[in-house]
């Protein structure tokens, strides 16, 4: 079991986690900053969360909302009982359904196959895959859907990558034909395609 519990610490004494994949813009900062001023209260409420070595887990947007405040301390919880995995699948649960990511640290930092198994639909890269010669689906299974392998150089998949994640935040990637598809990557890029095709016509 792991145990936790809120202490109120000097804001120095924790530090911003620099493998941070979530970013948030401005706007949404700004937001953040007044809320915290309107109600310091929330912090006690939802404390940010440390690991062994005070190094941000969970409320790295807190904190700098906290330190664009001027605020001497915080409340944090200590989880000092997870081991780095543990501590890397926090991070991405935690993130899950909220901002926005940051795709290249997502991709130094993190297996894809981990993010996939967290609820973060993500690339895979093929280093992380386990394959076999022997692999098989069964014939039954292998309709309507197939899985494709490209070999791409690095600034092609940045450039795919980036592509299907801008083409998820349009109006016509809510309405895209699926046939089934529950892969949101794949649909995305059907849909580049299907733009690129259309334009050549």
């Amino acid at each position: 079991m792991i145990k936790a519990k809120i202490e109120k610490v000097s804001i120095s004494s924790i530090t911003e986690n620099a493998a941070n994949p979530r970013t948030i813009n401005k706007h949404k900062f700004q937001k953040l900053v007044n809320s915290v001023n309107e109600f310091p209260e929330m912090l006690s409420l939802r404390p940010i969360i440390v690991n062994k070595d005070n190094v941000i887990l969970g409320g790295n947007m807190r904190y700098k909302a906290c330190k664009e405040l001027g605020l001497k301390e915080v409340y944090i919880i200590q989880a000092a009982d997870l081991d780095d995995k543990q501590a890397q699948e926090f991070i991405i649960k935690d993130n899950v359904g909220f901002g926005e990511w940051d795709w290249d640290v997502l991709a130094n930092e993190w297996k894809s196959t981990d993010l996939e198994e967290w609820g973060l639909d993500a690339w895979q890269n093929m280093d992380d895959i386990e394959t076999s010669d022997d692999f098989s689906l069964p014939d039954g299974d292998k309709e309507p859907f197939q899985q494709q392998t490209y070999t791409l150089a690095d600034a092609q998949a940045e450039q795919i990558k980036n592509a299907i994640a801008d083409v998820k935040k349009t109006e016509e990637y809510k309405y895209i034909e699926t046939f089934g598809n529950e892969n949101s990557n794949g649909n995305a890029l059907y849909l580049i395609i299907s733009q690129w095709a259309e334009q050549r016509k």
